[in-house]
């Protein structure tokens, strides 16, 4: 009879909590008995761990009843991530291995037939988890887990290829099993510590001198980008709308360490992480089929949404008025504030969605409305129809309205090429450390008493905005994003200010689509 206690990890949301994998071996009729409110894929570890050991020539105790307790007992488990502690769990049991040393350890990874260690979901949120605690215990992961995991500061891990490789580390000194080992070939890389090897970001999207004419559009992107705003593109089709989103994420200033590990976590969850990308911002464009689940998140568990997946970085939500009027409506709540709770029966989640939404549309059903070169055919009641899949009060959160018009041909075939991203960019991070340096945030996350205290705007420009918001029937929230561009614009001239021109400017930015 013996018992053994393993330490895991369970993801609940971006949260990684803490499971003890407890294991006890008693006499009687042989049984693996696996509890603790495990769901489906937990519960076939069993078969995956019998084989598992049984092929890395380990001894599995047929012969005695093996219980499996997941602690604690009503937090969910889902995923093949408790199948190394597991096999740990039972070997520490049987004494194969020395249960006490596995104490300062945590460990994840899926277990295939042959012992091998395949990677898991969620590896950077597990690390970052044991970053948050006083004593930081070392982390066991698979290859490709482990180097994502390292990424965290001040973390410990080690990474294992297969399931001796950890074996090999908590053998009792002087066992059978010791011996047996030190006559097979122990492969150099299968079990080492790793560090974290950061390479500076390169851009190597596209670049924003590809895009010819369409200067207003430029300069609402610029705005966007210096300020964090969100931004419409209203124009008929071919004339570059996405294109112009294409190249926004290249506008955008450098992230930082922290928002770099909170982006690349939520990219782990999903499984999309990859090294190559750490340090880009990311940019999410879903397809206009889109549900609102895959949106803003959802499932049992509840999984991240394109919205979270595009923290820190753009939303780009080509054809709007295509999307599902339930999906669009899903995005009120974190465009305001950031973040988006998925509640269900069993649990509720938390993740953050922090972006930038690039919309683009078409004028009209036929999308010619207003074109110089082809007639637009729809009625009146068509394009009312048409725009009012927008509703007001997501089209109020929306910041900049801008058209974007065709392109004459002169002007496409024969123009040079426009300003670079790099040029452009560097107005961007400019700006963007002008507001950071005065309110210690981005213009567009101001709230409240912030607003006043930060928008610095003339007397003129006071009463100037008065009077438009008074005259165009602006909400509260119209008004106040209208003040944060123009403090962006000032921000971009230079200004301490907000000045009447600064607010002019916005003004123009304000509902090209009447819903």
């Amino acid at each position: 009879m013996g018992l053994s206690l393993v330490q895991s990890r369970a993801l609940r949301g971006l949260e990684a909590a803490r499971v003890t994998v407890e294991v006890h071996l008693a006499n009687g009729l042989p049984s693996f008995t696996l509890v603790g409110l495990a769901d489906v894929e937990v519960k076939e570890a069993r078969e995956r761990v019998r084989c598992a050991i049984q092929n890395a020539g380990l001894q599995f105790p047929h012969n005695q009843r093996i219980t499996v307790n997941l602690a604690p007992a009503d937090l969910p488990k889902d995923s093949g991530r408790l199948d190394l502690p597991i096999a740990l769990g039972i070997l520490a049991a049987s004494g194969q291995i020395d249960g006490s040393r596995l104490a300062d350890y945590e460990f994840a990874g899926e277990l295939s037939l042959t012992g091998a260690l395949q990677p898991v979901r969620g590896a950077l949120a597990m690390a970052l988890a044991l970053h948050s605690t006083t004593a930081v215990p070392k982390l066991v992961l698979p290859p490709g887990n482990a180097e994502e995991a390292a990424l965290v500061p001040g973390s410990q891990v080690y990474r294992a290829r297969h399931l001796l490789d950890v074996v090999r580390q908590f053998v009792p000194p002087g066992s059978t099993a010791a011996a047996q080992d030190d006559t097979e070939p122990v492969p150099d890389d299968g079990w080492c510590r790793v560090e974290a090897v950061l390479h500076t970001p390169h851009r190597t999207g596209p670049d924003m001198a590809d895009v010819k004419g369409q200067a207003g559009a430029k300069r609402a992107l610029e705005i966007a980008a210096a300020g964090g705003h969100s931004l419409l593109m209203v124009g008929p089709p071919g004339s570059g709308k996405s294109m112009l989103a294409q190249r926004f994420a290249g506008l955008l200033p450098p992230m930082s360490c922290e928002e770099a590990l909170q982006s690349a976590a939520i990219s782990s969850l999903r499984g999309r992480f990859a090294i190559e990308n750490w340090g880009q911002r990311p940019t999410c464009s879903p397809h206009h089929s889109a549900s609102a689940v895959a949106l803003v998140g959802g499932g049992s568990p509840p999984r991240p949404g394109e919205v979270s997946l595009a923290h820190h970085g753009v939303l780009f939500l080509d054809e709007m008025p295509e999307f599902q009027r339930t999906a669009l409506e899903a995005l009120r709540e974190p465009l305001e504030t950031g973040a988006i709770t998925i509640s269900r029966a069993a649990q509720r989640c938390e993740f953050p969605a922090r972006f930038q939404l690039v919309g683009a549309m078409n004028p009209c059903p036929c999308g010619y409305l207003g074109s110089a070169s082809h007639r637009c055919r729809c009625t009146p009641d068509q394009i009312r129809r048409y725009q009012s899949k927008l509703s007001g009060p997501l089209m109020d959160r929306i910041d900049l309205h801008v058209d974007v018009p065709q392109v004459p041909h002169s002007d496409l075939l024969g123009a040079q090429l426009g300003e670079s991203s790099t040029s452009i960019r560097q107005r961007c991070v400019a700006a963007r450390q002008r507001a950071m340096d005065r309110q210690g945030s981005s213009n567009m996350a101001l709230q409240g008493q912030a607003i006043d205290q930060h928008a610095l705007l003339a007397a003129d420009a006071l009463q100037f905005l008065h009077m438009a918001a008074a005259r165009l029937g602006w909400s509260a929230r119209g008004t106040h994003r209208t003040l944060k561009v123009a403090r962006t614009i000032a921000d971009l001239a230079g200004s301490q200010h907000t000045q009447i021109g600064h607010v002019a400017e916005a003004m123009q930015y304000r509902r090209t689509v009447s819903p």
